[in-house]
């Protein structure tokens, strides 16, 4: 997800029994063409604001509309797949080389006086 994309409607829907996370700006829309391509179980919710796919995804594994089997693993894979957690991105910054400069001791003496 190197995008910050944000939707306003989200859900999932099934396709030939693979369950997917859907997302959309248009609750209408979205559906019609989930219903045009033969998606069965579509269960869409106006989430009231924008909000990343991320949120959503917390939004979408609380709510009681999708507590089935089929939908909390949709959510699940979508996030384990696309969702970057924040340890991800505490290890790299972990990794980033430190550079001590070097000091010979008169300045730290000296510094050490002042303070």
């Amino acid at each position: 997800m190197a995008t910050s994309k944000t939707f306003e409607v989200a859900g999932v829907s099934t396709l030939n029994g693979v369950t997917k996370v859907r997302f959309a700006n248009d609750y209408v829309g979205r559906f019609k063409i989930l219903v045009k391509n033969g998606h069965e179980n579509i269960s869409l919710i106006e989430l009231g604001s924008k909000m990343t796919k991320a949120d959503i995804c917390q939004v979408l594994l609380n709510h009681p509309n999708f507590q089935d089997e089929a939908a909390q693993t949709a959510i699940a894979e979508f996030v384990v797949r696309n969702v970057k957690t924040e340890t991800k991105v505490e290890a790299a910054e972990k990794d980033q080389e430190v550079v001590f400069e070097d000091v010979d001791q008169e300045t730290l003496d000296s510094e050490f006086e002042t303070a």
